[in-house]
């Protein structure tokens, strides 16, 4: 990270100077968040680093969450952690997933043998480990995170949301009134207004009803239980994730983090007519009995529940995202939406409820900041629901064929081949990496794909390690994207160019620093540093010993701040020791180069060649506002 631009400053670097006001309470604010589940604290955390939005968050419990819920953290939301600046704190303290085992009746019908053994992540999937921590854990990174921005974000708990209005204020239409739980207070209400309102409160979501929108989607009638606990057993695969199918019925064992706490699914009986879950009077030991008639001959000793919870399967969704009917997105913008749970439910078994829920959230926070901002039309933020209702429709057909298949009986018992070759390939998918967004507004066709065939457009931005030029740092180029709302523009040089005059890197630069055409030029306030909303970086072809940092164009050493320092980190080189380069690790055309235009939630949104100075400016002008 980069620090001491304006001045030197003593303390931790990780925490922002206050914004003007951040410690004033308001009743009208930019964004207002309902809930502080994975969905709303990525929102927030994402709008807290903008030091002129106002946000509130405001959650129903009492305080913070502290056991339970959702632990599987897939590779891909370990990359937008590292956006946010915690990754590593996560990575150090959480369960790596690095092989899973299936386990299926024995060879006589009776008790359980293991079946197979396989990697949990295939080899160039991601630069990040699929891993397993608390859910409460990852709320204190991201409530870290709010606390130390320039907004010094903190959520208001105790607060139910009783009612939403809508009115004809221009700047503040959506009125939330809220029930205070707290002692002291319980019985009085409050009142918050707000341009924008985001609900992430769950399956049973006050925002959704106040839509008068339902999640669609039927149960599958499948009733099992989850158990956090602390065990003494036999089973030799107690510390790899590890799925067993036996006569008995089907078991999940997920280990947790700190090296003795274990997760386990425990499938039991069908439900029947109007049965909910609650109906079934399940305990903790009626869990611990049926988890070892299905781990027979081994057992399992449970000396502590940590947690534990019955719940019925099922996949709903809802139909929109936003509350704007489809006939009036042409004429009025989103001012309300749903998030995370809020708007699809399904089983937790491919850990990706607290995944997905985090994606749509960040997703959705860089498109609100950029249009409070000023910097993008309002129509940018219909393509909120566009996208993420799309992905959430994948998620729930993906979820209800895992369901299924682990469920799913034979006359002989269970049949657990089919559902092994469903998880091995869909690896991919539950890694969070598969996300393709359609073309849209915000993500082109495929037309230039050829020029750089391992960046898809529309999917996450698939990081490489390269040598930064400066100070010869082996880093991942996908790293320097963070969550603070701005676009990036990484040219990658063809084989002959060193970024002298003359060659398409100068040229390139010469355009965006000069050019009034220029969506560098059109969008960056003046007084702003020059890549407050588009930053630019270069990949050369060359080793870092052979290029002159000097000689480079001006827009990829920037003068920035008060003191107007030069800001050295834009430039990078291949990494020659280790393995393919990143050209060929993302098949770069070597010749030609090309222009990698990806979003701030770290999607590609178009590839262009580096001469395409009309197509690049045209596609920001599509939902851009220029700097006033």
């Amino acid at each position: 990270m980069q620090f001491h631009l304006n001045g030197y400053r003593i303390g931790d670097p990780n925490v922002a100077e206050p914004a003007a006001g951040a410690d004033t309470p308001a009743d009208a604010v930019d964004v207002l968040i309902v809930g502080c589940g994975p969905a709303g604290l990525t929102l927030a955390a994402q709008l807290a680093a903008f030091p002129q939005i106002v946000t509130k968050i405001v959650e129903q419990r009492p305080g913070p969450l502290e056991r339970g819920q959702a632990d599987g953290v897939a590779c891909r939301s370990m990359e937008m952690f590292e956006a946010f600046g915690f990754a590593d704190k996560v990575a150090k303290e959480a369960y790596w997933v690095n092989e899973t085992t299936f386990w299926r009746p024995g060879p006589a019908g009776d008790g359980i043998a293991r079946a197979d053994r396989i990697q949990d992540v295939e080899d160039g999937l991601s630069e990040m480990p699929h891993t397993i921590l608390n859910q409460a854990r990852v709320h204190d990174f991201y409530l870290e995170v709010m606390k130390r921005s320039p907004r010094r974000l903190v959520p208001d708990y105790n607060r139910r949301l009783v009612e939403l209005a809508m009115s004809d204020d221009p700047v503040y239409p959506v009125t939330a009134t809220f029930a205070c739980l707290e002692d002291g207070r319980r019985g009085q209400q409050e009142t918050i207004r707000a341009s924008y309102v985001v609900g992430c409160d769950g399956a049973r979501s006050t925002v959704r009803k106040s839509l008068g929108y339902a999640l669609q989607g039927e149960a599958a009638r499948q009733l099992w239980g989850v158990m956090d606990i602390l065990a003494v057993t036999d089973f030799p695969d107690v510390r790899l994730k590890s799925v067993i199918q036996s006569t008995q019925g089907s078991l999940v064992i997920i280990p947790r983090e700190g090296g003795y706490l274990i997760r386990t699914y425990i499938e039991l009986d069908e439900l029947h007519g109007n049965e909910r879950a609650a109906d079934r009077n399940v305990t903790p030991e009626a869990l611990i009995k049926k988890a070892n008639a299905i781990l027979n001959p081994y057992t399992l000793e449970v000396k502590e529940v940590a947690w534990w919870s019955a719940y019925e399967i099922g996949q709903r969704v809802c139909d929109s995202f936003d509350d704007v009917p489809e006939d009036d997105r042409e004429t009025r913008p989103p001012h309300i939406f749903i998030a995370g749970d809020a708007c699809h439910t399904h089983s937790p078994k491919a850990g990706q409820g607290m995944n997905v829920s985090m994606a749509d959230t960040f997703n959705l926070g860089w498109k609100l900041a950029s249009v409070i901002t000023g910097r993008a039309d309002t129509k940018l933020l219909h393509t909120y629901s566009l996208e993420r209702q799309a992905k959430a429709k994948e998620l729930i057909d993906f979820d209800r064929n895992t369901a299924r298949l682990l469920s799913e009986r034979s006359n002989e018992g269970a049949v657990p081949e089919e559902f092994q070759r469903h998880f091995a390939k869909h690896l991919r998918y539950t890694a969070g990496v598969e996300t393709r967004y359609d073309p849209s507004l915000i993500t082109t066709t495929d037309t230039h794909q050829a020029l750089a065939s391992g960046f898809k457009i529309g999917m996450r931005f698939h990081s490489a390690p390269v040598i930064r030029l400066a100070d010869a740092k082996r880093i991942q180029l996908g790293h320097t994207i963070k969550a603070d709302g701005r676009w990036r523009l990484f040219a990658f040089a063809g084989s002959d160019d060193t970024g002298l005059p003359g060659g398409k890197i100068a040229e390139l630069c010469d355009f965006l620093q000069n050019d009034p055409q220029s969506p560098v030029r059109r969008y960056t306030p003046q007084q702003a540093d020059p890549d407050a909303i588009i930053d630019v970086r270069a990949v050369f072809q060359q080793g870092h010993r052979t290029l002159a940092l000097k000689k480079m164009p001006p827009l990829l050493l920037p003068t920035k701040g008060h003191f107007g320092l030069i800001d050295y980190e834009k430039i990078f080189c291949p990494d020659l020791k280790e393995g393919p380069d990143i050209f060929d690790l993302r098949g770069i055309d070597r010749q030609s180069g090309a222009i990698i235009v990806v979003r701030p939630d770290q999607f590609v949104a178009s590839i262009m060649p580096l001469q395409a100075r009309e197509a690049l400016t045209e596609f920001f002008d599509g939902f851009m506002t220029p700097a006033g």
